[in-house]
């Protein structure tokens, strides 16, 4: 098993919880990496998250869906708190959400699948472009849940102390 070494939080999306596909194997296969259930509008959801990053923390934020797009709004509003955010088909066509009026300077990596009906990269990818300084894009033969994709990623190396 690979020791995290700094904040690291997965961060659920909009329909699921800590018990979600993800959140149990990040729970098997990372136990230091929290885990936090998160309810009721985005607005709440930001709070709750910002009550549980410090705005210095240097986190590592994983964020799938409604949980990308919760993390991209934490990292531009909190520049401090956030060291690196992996998006796992981020939900950044919510449509309460407005790229950034400058680019995000956290390093990130989203993760999208082309046959992604939810979070569809021809209306995500551009907003991604828009409000990330460098992002790193990877597009995979998946859909929505990366059902195929995710277990696959080499996440000892993605979750390293840079």
């Amino acid at each position: 098993m690979t020791q995290i070494m700094r904040p690291c939080f997965f961060l659920h999306g909009l329909d699921s919880s800590s018990q979600g596909t993800k959140g149990r194997w990040f729970s098997r296969h990372f136990p230091e990496m929290r885990i936090p259930d998160f309810s009721g509008s985005l607005e709440e959801r930001l709070e709750q998250l910002a009550r549980l990053c410090g705005p210095d923390d240097q986190a590592l934020l994983v964020g799938s869906s409604f949980g990308g797009l919760m993390a991209t709004i934490h990292a531009q509003r909190n520049p401090g708190a956030c060291s690196r955010l992996i998006l796992l088909a981020p939900a950044l066509n919510f449509e309460a959400y407005q790229p950034p009026p400058s680019p995000i300077q956290v390093p990130t990596l989203v993760i999208i699948g082309q046959d992604d009906v939810v979070t569809p990269p021809e209306l995500v990818l551009p907003l991604v472009r828009q409000s990330f300084a460098a992002p790193e894009i990877s597009l995979v033969a998946d859909d929505h849940m990366l059902h195929t994709t995710f277990p696959e990623l080499d996440w000892p190396s993605l979750l390293a102390a840079e």
